[in-house]
């Protein structure tokens, strides 16, 4: 069984070690090919982030298409998350949506390509971003939170992932969501907020005077915040200096102007004595402002203001507080950091090109847009909003029987598919006889100002490179369309190109399946776009036929379970069994009536528990009355749980689901319906509804179709006892 753990990304994690060597010794070496240049990907940390900003918006926006590409912390929360034959699309999408808001994506890389007709290549500019969701707002909730899979670091670490940049070089972001609940909670602070209120906290408003040392400077500053005060309005120099005895806590009471208002700056003072000051001021000085405002804004340090008037007093509070508020938005601002990258692709309304890559853009969404919507069909319309052109490469490769044999009817992985299509970029020795077949598109690589043909990083599996990979294999791809760039004057509008349109905006929902869904429209189907590379395992799945079943007995197989419901419901009763894990499994009926059937039995065996009961051949599926039983849709409830434990039987545990059989109403429930009904026709009542109880031991004749959640009236001990 996978190992899962939780790792708390806390914001001072840099502070916690001291050498950074000391978290994982080992470090990314980018290696050029023995037949390219030094020349390496453009790693982008928080320390370089700014000028590649500005850099990469020059590129995107003379781009031809964009590819991308993410390195995650993992990818399945639980065995019973990855994606099944006996999922629905609806279901597909809520493991999808776990997985996207479970764990982080701490690579990303983006790569532009331009079409550069004078030299009839591609340009290609890759960036591989270090991504860390560092908190950056101080006070703005607990510290983020997301799972790591262990496979999945440890497939990193085999390619020499540095988590050392990551945590300590990562760039921190904000989602759209997340910087609008930000300023919404900043101006509602500073809409209510009065003036007075800015000026005095309640720690000051609470605290009173009962330490002697505390009395003592209380007395000493009142008389030389007076002194100086006095000396004001005698018209002394601005830039005198007030100075204290040898004991004196306040060595130091400097004069300068704050806002063409005299100030008194306190120097070398704690904390608690700034508080007694702030307390003296508010006490006995109504024409002073205590004002300390950190940050870069105009006052870095503690002060009092002199106010000539009321009317002056309230025209300072506001012009605080006004910069008080900017210093804020410019915080929240500041902490968007690499959603700005996202901001660009999608306001440049881009051919955004990926691979196998509707698990990425549900991240993207979750990370840098906002909560992923509870349904596929909200989903797909929101990323038309934000993304509204969108390449699968995968989705290309498999849905022309051309491509297949280009990859030699191989694996479509990236690194296979750019290896069969691009390899005079994947391996630059190969020779030109060999790439005589077929024309290859010519991509060059430019990083900085510094630009390489047939170039190759080595470095597979680095998002930077992936979205290199990607965009080289999609440009080849055009190429055997029929899509002949030589002929398009630049910018090429691929977007509008009619040998694309099958493929823009259909997505890989299940590789496994080979169900493809349209962004535009919502619906998905198995092999829409003609893949023929893909076997379903199973026949056709009628979901209504479907049972689930979890708390099964240890080491019951799927065989033995078919053996079990055919002999009650006969030889071809079963199409399939399918275990989810260990604790759970599918059962396929041939007809429906046999799932209601299935139910009403078990829920009849459990109650009797008797010699019979023991006997009949169902007793080793529902052994020791626990097995629990529900439909299809019961199993889509349990999905849309945010809850992720590592069992499914200890899932529908922790999701509430406490009944043993989904079928069956208590009989509570059957007499308050009815004695509804008889309230409304009485005589009609004593005819057809007469009150239904279910005595104890005795098995219900009746089906009562209903969405509640329902228990069994006899527990297991009661049955025992009897």
């Amino acid at each position: 069984m996978k190992k899962y753990f939780l790792v708390r990304a806390m914001a001072m994690a840099e502070a916690q070690a001291r050498n950074r060597n000391q978290l994982f010794p080992f470090n990314r070496f980018l290696c050029s090919s023995s037949n390219s240049s030094d020349l390496t990907l453009k790693n982008v940390t928080k320390s370089n982030f700014e000028p590649a900003l500005a850099e990469l918006r020059s590129h995107v926006r003379e781009a031809d298409f964009v590819s991308f590409d993410l390195e995650m912390t993992g990818v399945t929360s639980a065995p019973w998350r990855e994606s099944f034959e006996f999922d629905q699309a609806d279901i597909r999408y809520l493991k999808v949506k776990d997985s996207a808001e479970k764990f982080a994506v701490v690579q990303f890389g983006v790569c532009p390509f331009r079409w550069d007709s004078k030299n009839r290549s591609f340009i290609a500019h890759p960036h591989n971003f270090y991504v860390f969701p560092r908190q950056e707002i101080p006070g703005d909730g607990p510290s983020y939170e997301f799972s790591c899979q262990t496979t999945s670091l440890d497939f990193l670490a085999k390619y020499q992932f540095d988590f050392n940049a990551c945590i300590y070089e990562g760039i921190s972001y904000l989602s759209r969501r997340q910087e609008e609940e930000a300023l919404r909670r900043l101006n509602s602070v500073y809409n209510d907020e009065s003036s007075e209120s800015l000026s005095s906290s309640k720690a000051v408003a609470d605290m009173q005077l009962v330490r002697m040392a505390d009395i003592l400077f209380a007395e000493r500053m009142t008389n030389k915040i007076g002194e100086w005060r006095a000396g004001l309005l005698r018209d002394t120099n601005e830039g005198s200096e007030f100075q204290g005895s040898s004991n004196d806590t306040v060595q130091k009471l400097q004069t300068i102007f704050f806002k063409m208002r005299p100030a008194l700056v306190l120097n070398v003072l704690t904390s608690r004595q700034l508080r007694l000051i702030e307390l003296v001021i508010k006490k006995h000085f109504e024409d002073l402002v205590y004002v300390h405002a950190t940050g870069e804004i105009s006052c870095p340090q503690p002060l009092v203001v002199y106010t000539d008037s009321t009317t002056d007093r309230d025209l300072l509070m506001r012009e605080i507080k006004h910069c008080r508020k900017n210093e804020a938005v410019t915080k929240i601002k500041a902490a968007v950091g690499f959603r700005h990258v996202i901001d660009l692709l999608s306001t440049e309304r881009k051919l955004i090109v990926g691979h196998n890559c509707f698990l990425d853009i549900a991240h993207i969404y979750n990370k840098f847009v906002g909560p992923l919507p509870l349904t596929v069909e909200e989903y797909v319309s929101e990323v038309q909003k934000h993304f509204p052109y969108i390449v699968d490469t995968k989705v290309m490769l498999n849905s022309d029987s051309s491509f297949l044999h280009l990859v030699k009817k191989g694996s479509t992985s990236l690194s296979k598919a750019f290896t069969f299509l691009c390899p005079q970029i994947a391996s630059p020795s190969v020779s030109s006889i060999v790439l005589a077949d077929n024309p290859r598109i010519k991509v060059e690589v430019q990083v900085d100002d510094k630009r390489f043909s047939n170039w190759n990083s080595g470095a597979k599996h680095e998002a930077g490179y992936d979205a290199f990979m990607t965009g080289c294999v999609f440009a080849q791809a055009c190429t055997h369309l029929g899509i002949d760039f030589n002929l398009h004057a630049p910018p090429v509008d691929l977007v509008h190109n009619e040998k694309l349109q099958k493929y823009i905006n259909h997505l890989y929902l299940s590789w496994i399946n080979g169900d493809v869904i349209d962004l535009k429209t919502g619906k998905c189907a198995a092999d829409s776009l003609g893949s023929t590379n893909l076997k379903n395992r199973y026949p056709k799945i009628l979901f209504s036929n479907i049972v689930i079943l979890w708390d099964l007995p240890s080491n019951l197989k799927a065989r033995e379970i078919k053996e079990c419901m055919s002999k009650v419901f006969g030889t071809d009763s079963v199409t399939s069994v399918f275990h989810l894990d260990e604790t759970a499994a599918f059962v396929q009926f041939s007809k429906q009536e046999f799932v209601s059937s299935f139910l009403e039995l078990k829920d009849t065996l459990e109650q009797k528990y008797d010699p019979i009961s023991v006997l009949h051949p169902l007793s080793k599926i529902l052994e020791g009355g626990c097995t629990r039983a529900a439909t299809y849709e019961i199993y889509k409830e349990i999905c849309s749980s945010p809850i992720s434990e590592v069992l499914f039987s200890n899932q529908a545990e922790a999701v509430g689901i406490e009944w043993r059989t989904r079928q069956l109403e208590p009989a509570v429930e059957v007499e308050k319906r009815e004695d509804r009904a008889s309230s409304f026709s009485q005589d009609q009542d004593r005819k057809e509804t007469s009150p239904i109880t279910i005595a104890a031991g005795a098995p219900s004749s009746c089906h009562f179709p209903t969405d509640e959640l329902v228990d069994s009236f006899y527990p297991v001990q009661a049955q025992l006892s009897k």
